[in-house]
């Protein structure tokens, strides 16, 4: 069972991802972290951001382990990460990967920006999660003060409006919600309840498969 679950910025898909792999029993790959690992990377090693080859270069050789949490949340990972993403080349490097992981025995969840319409479209199940910007803006704000970031909350409503017009906007494989995937909106939802809704969805849509692996 390959679920796909895809979504704007700080929506919640990440943390509701997981629990979703850990409730079902599934492998799950957060698509993000390759994008953030490929712009951190970038940076430390003064790539130009202009330079598509380079970029993909980097991509194909990306080791995750070497790159910690902390590092790939900042609001300069994040950034770095929204430029690489636009790249062709580097999505291509890291297209594989992605299928192969999707495709492994007894299937998995990815969440990402573009998982139910380019990674794996045909994906048992497609989420498509969102929620307002200024509670996507409160979230990441709030988060990156814990990490001792001092960006302003105006300044990260200005930060996830560029964010969602350039992931939204890029040629390749745009950020956009699957005509086939389920929306849950998370602006006013604990993440209880949105694992809830995501549970309800699964349940609902591939009822068998879900009996299938309860017996196993």
């Amino acid at each position: 069972m390959i679920i796909a679950i895809d979504g704007t910025l700080a929506s919640g898909k990440g943390t509701l991802a997981r629990r979703v792999a850990a409730i079902y029993g599934l492998a799950h790959l957060d698509t993000g972290r390759l994008y953030r690992a490929t712009g951190v990377a970038a940076l430390r090693t003064g790539a130009d951001f202009e330079d598509a080859q380079a970029l993909a270069q980097i991509a194909s050789r990306l080791d995750l382990s070497s790159f910690d949490d902390l590092a790939l949340r900042s609001a300069e990972a994040g950034q770095a990460a929204s430029k690489v993403a636009a790249v062709p080349e580097v999505r291509a490097a890291l297209l594989q990967f992605q299928r192969d992981f999707a495709c492994r025995p007894g299937g998995a969840v990815l969440d990402g920006r573009d998982i139910g319409t380019v990674i794996c479209p045909e994906a048992d199940v497609k989420l498509w999660i969102d929620a307002s910007v200024e509670e996507r803006a409160r979230r990441r704000h709030a988060e990156l003060l814990v990490r001792g970031e001092t960006l302003s909350f105006d300044e990260m409503v200005g930060e996830v409006r560029i964010r969602d017009s350039r992931d939204a906007g890029r040629q390749d494989a745009p950020m956009v919600q699957a005509a086939d995937a389920h929306l849950i909106d998370t602006t006013e939802l604990s993440i209880d309840a949105a694992v809830e809704r995501a549970c309800e969805i699964i349940n609902q849509t591939v009822p068998q498969m879900i009996s299938a692996a309860s017996r196993k």
